[in-house]
């Protein structure tokens, strides 16, 4: 009977999977097509700025809704995720994820370096970018310094709303000069000598610090898988937590859908006529797309199917919802509520890795920033006729790897850290805004790659840590079961001990 009833539950079971997987795949590519369409529909008449913004408004509800779970989902994820391992186990899984997130990164940087090279966009005259923005220079020293900052938050309720970053002022100097051995101060009418420098001033932005709440939350995680027993009220309430914000995301995409078609048709709405991209400019837009495609289609699946030796499209098809929220978004961290429920739901990967791969993936691992970065890098140069050595192509592959971590998961992040990749070779930081006309296109594919390529590191993750997860299974059942003894004797004890308290007093009122 137990056999029966086992095998018809799987079978509802594998069902209800089966319905629940293919259901999202076409209401995905409904929306996004119809997002796409009613978008150049809509392009003929000319709404004005205001006209655009009502019109994109539930597109911009779903982004406030989801970016309301991320900093929740964030910190209880990875606690209970670190918690939830032994030292061992967290180890080893954190070893594959920062090996898989090293190797993917490379291989993505080689791609955009291979592709602008071989295709050489950067070809022609430079008259051609006409729309041309001021761009914020940032030392590369200061951006790695804030890096290192936001690692370690000195308040963490300032972490989860603002973020660190260098900001420059400038101070005035007097200079004084000893003349004939006496010291003399030249601040008077015309003979005072003065200069200014800029400095580096310490200040914050808006966002969510991910990168210090990702430290603390590991390090915290781990600190409460240690304590074994006088951990556990933390560990429940931080999986109780975990559990609550699952199931808001679960109401959430119910409304995804909708916010997506308006995200979509919106933005092609507010885009800039295309037929106005000059040759260079369309050309470096084709060279980023098939770049990441290459990544995104080749590199990622076969990956996948060489550790795994599973169907990557499979899996890939399981993630279709997250991939189109990422392309409406724009943000992976903004996404991570939706990829959580994807992995979790559809490809069943076990929460433990989830909760510990994707919040560190969807922070430091950036394939399509770095591919993006390295491939804008040798284009700048190309469009000042500048030839760049190996040693300044390999210097570009090394910083834009570097700097891709860095990148915040927010929209149009890579700009920023493209500064200091730039500066690395002696490129013009100021030819950033050749690019900005079509960097809103180029970012949401790229955060799609950058989705997928999170979603990926789990999988390959889980399927080389599941001797350690099964491990760590066997173990907390051995516990629970001497638990329930050791509760279920003392319970025995406690109920001969008031009986012979009830008994006492009887005896007294014999005698």
């Amino acid at each position: 009977m137990q056999n029966t009833i086992s095998e018809h539950t799987i079978r509802r079971t594998l069902k209800q999977m089966g319905y629940s997987s293919r259901r999202p795949h076409r209401v995905c590519t409904c929306v996004f097509l119809t997002g796409i369409i009613l978008g150049f529909g809509l392009r003929p008449y000319k709404m004005s700025y205001r006209e655009v913004k009502y019109f994109s408004f539930p597109g911009e509800l779903l982004l406030r809704m989801l970016q309301m779970l991320v900093l929740p989902l964030l910190v209880s994820s990875l606690i209970t995720g670190m918690a939830a391992l032994d030292s061992r186990a967290s180890g080893k899984m954190g070893g594959r994820a920062v090996v898989y997130y090293t190797t993917t990164t490379i291989i993505a940087v080689f791609i955009g370096i291979v592709m602008v090279l071989i295709i050489h966009p950067g070809r022609g005259s430079r008259d051609e970018f006409t729309k041309q923005e001021k761009i914020e220079h940032v030392s590369p020293a200061d951006a790695f310094l804030d890096l290192i900052r936001n690692m370690f938050p000195p308040n963490l309720v300032q972490a989860c709303t603002q973020q660190f970053k260098t900001q420059y002022g400038k101070r005035v100097v007097t200079v004084k000069v000893l003349v004939n051995e006496t010291l003399f101060s030249l601040n008077n009418g015309s003979q005072e000598l003065r200069r200014e420098e800029v400095i580096p001033v310490l200040g914050t932005v808006n966002g969510i610090n991910a990168l210090g709440l990702v430290v603390f939350s590991m390090c915290f995680g781990f600190i409460i898988g240690s304590m074994k027993e006088q951990g556990q009220p933390l560990r429940d309430f931080f999986d109780c937590l975990n559990e609550a914000i699952m199931r808001l995301v679960a109401i959430i995409m119910w409304y995804t859908p909708l916010g997506i078609l308006f995200l979509i048709a919106g933005k092609i709405v507010e885009m800039d006529d295309i037929s106005e991209m000059g040759g260079q400019l369309g050309m470096y837009t084709i060279t980023v797309i098939t770049g990441l495609l290459i990544h995104a289609v080749i590199v990622l699946p076969l990956l996948y199917f060489l550790v795994t030796r599973k169907n990557p499209f499979v899996f890939i098809a399981g993630l279709l919802q997250a991939l189109v929220t990422a392309l409406g978004t724009s943000s992976s961290s903004a996404t991570l509520p939706i990829t959580f429920k994807c992995l979790e739901e559809n490809n069943n990967v076990d929460k433990r890795v989830t909760r510990f791969v994707l919040p560190v993936g969807a922070t430091i691992n950036m394939d399509g920033t770095a591919l993006y970065e390295a491939l804008a890098a040798i284009f700048i140069a190309q469009v000042n006729d500048m030839d760049l050595n190996f040693g300044q192509i390999l210097t570009i592959s090394i910083t834009a790897t570097a700097a891709s971590i860095g990148a915040a998961g927010i929209p149009q992040a890579g700009l920023v850290t493209m500064v200091i990749v730039l500066t690395s070779v002696g490129l013009p930081t100021d030819d950033i805004s050749l690019i900005i006309a079509v960097d809103w296109l180029l970012d949401r594919l790229r955060t799609t790659t950058n989705v997928l390529g999170d979603s990926i590191g789990a999988g390959i993750v889980e399927h080389l840590s599941r001797h350690e997860l099964c491990a760590v299974d066997t173990e907390i059942g051995n516990s629970v079961v001497e638990e329930k003894e050791t509760k279920k004797s003392y319970q025995l004890i406690s109920q001969e001990s008031e009986c012979e308290n009830a008994k006492i007093p009887d005896s007294e009122t014999k005698m």
